[in-house]
């Protein structure tokens, strides 16, 4: 079986790691959208059609199932998907909430994300319906943070107490990151608050595909493309997944799908 991954930069590529850790036979092909990177401030319109061009880009290749691997399209976009694609849409938020309501024992979750992301209350909701108490907090420079290879030491930690002091303040027991660049930083994250239990949406989606008891058998074949030169998404690349080679194609063949 043969699956399609995007994301609007490198986030994505956690999700892409544990996919092909868990599922080696299968063939992955990952959109990267660097020339539109960031998704988080953009209207729910245009993440919406950016989500469509990308989709409709994968499905060019014959893929059986596509993983939005956008916290900010999976809140916006994942409906419109579903409804115009024929094959499994497999967003990051419901498998994000899944595993927070087996780790959190105060029944206290914290929720890190994109401003769209928090906006769109698609965590909140989900977690409210089992009687979860929500704390949401937007982090808008974590993703620079994270392009910029700065995911440790002094700087990374003194922005991460910036936004999640407030929360552990509040008595949660689980932060759940929404937002796939978010796992850069989980190891800055845990040394700083090591009590809490941390939801990686990139684990968590593929624990989600175990339990779909998807067929994600082929050749193990990986093909990764971006929309424009990414020094940073190269340099992740080579951290989290190695030597697979990237292809760079031409915005305009989104765009005119």
């Amino acid at each position: 079986m043969s699956i399609g991954i995007f994301d609007s930069g490198i986030g994505g590529l956690t999700v892409f790691k544990e996919i092909a850790k868990e599922f080696p036979e299968a063939d992955i092909y990952y959109l990267g959208d660097t020339a539109r990177v960031p998704y988080g401030n953009k209207s729910k319109e245009t993440v919406i059609r950016y989500s469509v061009e990308a989709a409709n880009y994968l499905k060019g290749f014959g893929i059986e199932a596509l993983i939005v691997a956008c916290n900010t399209a999976s809140s916006y976009a994942l409906d419109v998907l579903k409804e115009n694609l024929d094959i499994p849409v497999i967003g990051v938020v419901k498998p994000g909430v899944e595993t927070a309501l087996r780790f959190t024992e105060n029944k206290k979750v914290g929720v890190i994300g994109t401003q769209a992301t928090i906006r769109s209350n698609s965590y909140l909701k989900l977690l409210e319906e089992k009687n979860i108490q929500v704390f949401q907090k937007p982090c808008p420079l974590f993703v620079p943070l994270v392009e910029e290879g700065i995911v440790s030491g002094e700087i990374a930690e003194l922005v991460v107490k910036q936004y999640i002091d407030e929360l552990v303040n509040k008595g949660i027991d689980t932060l759940i990151l929404g937002c796939t660049h978010y796992p850069l930083l989980k190891d800055t994250i845990k040394k700083l608050y090591p009590h809490l239990k941390i939801v990686d949406s990139s684990q968590a989606v593929a624990e989600h595909l175990h339990r779909e008891n998807l067929h994600l058998n082929g050749s193990g074949k990986r093909k990764i493309f971006i929309t424009d030169e990414s020094e940073s998404f190269e340099r992740f690349k080579q951290m989290l997944i190695g030597n697979i080679p990237l292809e760079k194609i031409d915005i305009s063949q989104l765009c005119t799908l």
